[in-house]
């Protein structure tokens, strides 16, 4: 949540609403009579069968900007959130790879790298060269594991002297500030992984200690194990019914993906993996607000590929959703 919208070269624009859009989404929800809870309220309303509308708001990873530009827009509708953080990022031991790539392209007229023994040489003088090479490297590097898409990034990070540490301590929260959250009655503070990984892409062990030292080092500093956890990208071919599975069996009750819906009763038996709505940069516009909230493209979505599997087998999830580095957008 940034005060400028994003301009020129902006690859991750999608991921950054401005406070305004923040304000004119939770107003245009209020108009439409819809309550405004938190993640807790919303798990008992499933499990209860409770009637009407509500709403819940969530932020991934831990920006500080949620704080300095989020929070007081939050307290002046008395509106609850929930932040999932990511721990790697408050403790700056893990990479916002795909904000090095950004800073990296942004500077330089060419880049050059080797992802996979193959190398790759692309002009980015302009910004529409800049905003095709991003899109080139990333492709490439997302075939890789998750350790090796980060050390392709690390390398071109310190070629062109970007500095991945100093990134994390300029855009994200410390602990103090996460412990000044906390506190606050309005917010809710879950867990993201260490490092932000896709845990589908992981070994089940890998995975599982992912998940698991996330609670545990948010309970470390905060004092208290969260209940709450976001699957890292959150897709289908990031997180399934094995991640489901481990974020069950480390104690959470209530896990979000970033597979398009709204909520339903049906949800209270699938508690640990339920759907969000992505506020999408691109569309900082009230009409959008009142789409989305109507559920109206999802039905539709999910007719879609009710269709798909009789005409033609299943459908993927990327087939009619872009993939997204936090989130996914209707297209």
């Amino acid at each position: 949540v940034r005060p400028v919208a994003a301009a020129g070269f902006a690859p991750n624009a999608f991921l950054e609403v401005t406070p305004e859009f923040l304000d004119a989404a939770i107003k245009r929800l209020l108009a439409l009579g819809t309550e405004l809870v938190s993640l807790a309220d919303a798990r008992e309303r499933l499990l209860n069968g409770s009637t009407g509308r509500f709403a819940c708001f969530t932020l991934d990873d831990g920006y500080r900007d949620n704080i300095q530009h989020a929070l007081p827009v939050f307290e002046a509708h008395r509106c609850p959130f929930t932040i999932f953080l990511t721990t790697g990022f408050l403790d700056q031991k893990a990479d916002i790879y795909w904000k090095g790539l950004e800073a990296v392209i942004a500077s330089q007229p060419e880049v050059k790298t080797e992802v996979d023994g193959i190398r790759i040489r692309l002009a980015t003088r302009t910004p529409a060269e800049k905003l095709s090479a991003y899109r080139r490297i990333l492709a490439a590097i997302d075939t890789l594991g998750e350790d090796d898409k980060r050390a392709v990034v690390r390398t071109l990070c310190r070629q062109h002297g970007v500095d991945m540490k100093q990134m994390c301590r300029d855009l994200m929260m410390s602990w103090d500030e996460a412990r000044t959250l906390a506190a606050h009655p309005l917010a809710s503070l879950g867990a993201h992984t260490v490092n932000h990984v896709a845990l589908k892409r992981l070994c089940e062990a890998d995975a599982r200690r992912e998940i698991e030292a996330s609670a545990d080092r948010i309970a470390e500093e905060l004092g208290t194990r969260p209940a709450l956890f976001a699957y890292p990208y959150g897709s289908a071919s990031e997180a399934d019914e094995r991640e489901f599975a481990l974020v069950r069996e480390a104690g959470f009750e209530l896990g979000v993906t970033t597979r398009p819906g709204v909520l339903k009763q049906s949800h209270a038996s699938r508690l640990l993996a339920l759907p969000r709505v992505s506020l999408n940069g691109l569309y900082q516009e009230a009409r959008f607000v009142d789409v989305l909230a109507s559920g109206v493209p999802f039905t539709l979505l999910d007719q879609a590929r009710r269709l798909a599997a009789r005409c033609r087998g299943p459908m993927s999830e990327t087939s009619v959703i872009s993939r997204r580095h936090e989130g996914q957008s209707l297209q």
